[in-house]
């Protein structure tokens, strides 16, 4: 287990539910748009495996991004999850309709979110997390705050943390 304080650990352990904005924290925050107007977007496949991971291990993950875009559509789906709320501007309703529908209380939830759209959700949440190259506001109301860059593994660190801290090792899922 890393070094993190019991605090942390113990919220870590409650987490039924991790909740990810997309730009700038499953992305590094930069959007391809060719002269014809396709966008394309860079996932991190790291990150991607956590997230199997995380299914595996039986954590609900759920997508709420301000943006609304074919590429993390695609993502969604091809990740399998189930909750992928985009053009969201306002993320409060579709966190509680989430929280709702999976019957979940705030302390199951960790959220990563990386700029100013995420605070209400980062207020709410068990376990607020924000991305190393994050907003000074976001980084104000995090619990943690990651040691890799949105994009650039983040995600996959804050799931290694709450498998660790299960005690569920991912090899049992080869």
């Amino acid at each position: 287990m890393r070094k993190i304080n019991s605090e942390l650990k113990e919220r870590l352990k409650k987490i039924r539910l991790l909740i990810l904005d997309v730009d700038g924290v499953l992305t590094d925050n930069g959007v391809f748009i060719s002269d014809d107007g396709m966008e394309a977007k860079k996932f991190n496949i790291s990150d991607g495996m956590g997230i199997y991971l995380a299914q595996k291990a039986g954590i609900e993950v759920a997508f709420i991004s301000g943006r609304k875009s074919k590429a993390t559509q695609l993502r969604a789906k091809e990740l399998g999850i189930k909750h992928a709320f985009l053009d969201a501007s306002q993320k409060n309703g579709p966190y509680q309709k989430i929280k709702g529908e999976l019957k979940i209380e705030d302390q199951e939830i960790a959220y990563v979110g990386d700029d100013l759209l995420d605070v209400p959700v980062l207020r709410k949440v068990g376990l607020p997390i924000a991305v190393k190259n994050s907003n000074s506001v976001a980084k104000k109301y995090a619990a943690y705050v990651t040691k890799a860059n949105g994009g650039q593994g983040a995600v996959r660190e804050v799931i290694d943390l709450i498998l660790e801290s299960k005690r569920v090792n991912p090899e049992d899922f080869l």
